[in-house]
């Protein structure tokens, strides 16, 4: 069953930000994703993780009827996708495209929210038209045939040294992504709700500050 979401006003009033600076606040060890690329930058995604782990891709090891993406992916899933972030580490392979048009369109098919993953994505145009949000280390016309193979699902995966386990709740915009604890979700949001509301006073009282000296 896919987890109850937050006040969408809540979410809609935060940003990777706000919500960084209250996991600051809460945890020391890493939690945020920096330098990520996406078709549409405006586009954001937010759900819990569903994870994929990709491998240096081994023949010897090989299943194509296992260590495909379409069956990988109904494993991460758990046959409920709805709302849920597809989580993918390149497994090393940060050049690899671990996903594009057709493989995306089956996370529309599943109703989830979108993907982050640290390796690259092709298509971006279909991308964008699948109306999926999507964040990436970039574009690429390679396929991930001859480096890189989907390996396993519901594992944790590490992604820019920033370990991510099934259900964490991801929250990604055009500064970066942030991992947040599902069990700390609605005390890290409702902080940063309160972190961005404190920011907005603060520029008000400098705006009136300096207003006065005019």
């Amino acid at each position: 069953m896919t987890p109850s979401r937050p006040d969408p006003e809540h979410v809609a009033a935060v940003t990777s930000a706000s919500l960084s600076d209250a996991m600051a606040d809460r945890f020391t060890h890493r939690f945020h994703i920096l330098d990520l690329i996406s078709p549409v930058p405006d586009r954001v995604l937010f759900g819990p993780a569903a994870t994929m782990q990709f491998m240096p891709r081994r023949e010897d090891l090989r299943d194509p009827d296992v260590h495909d993406f379409a069956p990988v992916l109904n494993d991460a899933v758990g046959g409920d996708g709805e709302g849920a972030v597809l989580v993918v580490s390149s497994g090393g392979c940060p050049d690899a495209a671990v996903a594009g048009g057709k493989k995306i369109s089956r996370l529309r098919g599943l109703g989830m929210a979108g993907i982050l993953t640290d390796a690259r994505l092709r298509d971006f145009d279909e991308v964008d038209e699948l109306g999926i949000a999507a964040w990436c280390g970039g574009e690429t016309t390679l396929a991930d045939r001859r480096e890189a193979m989907p390996f396993s699902a519901g594992v944790p995966v590490s992604l820019e040294s920033v370990t991510v386990i099934p259900g964490d709740w991801i929250y990604a915009d055009a500064a970066g992504a942030v991992v947040i604890p599902a069990a700390a979700r609605d005390e890290i949001i409702a902080a940063a709700v309160q972190r961005e509301r404190e920011d907005a006073a603060e520029v008000q009282r400098i705006a009136e500050e300096y207003s006065r000296r005019d």
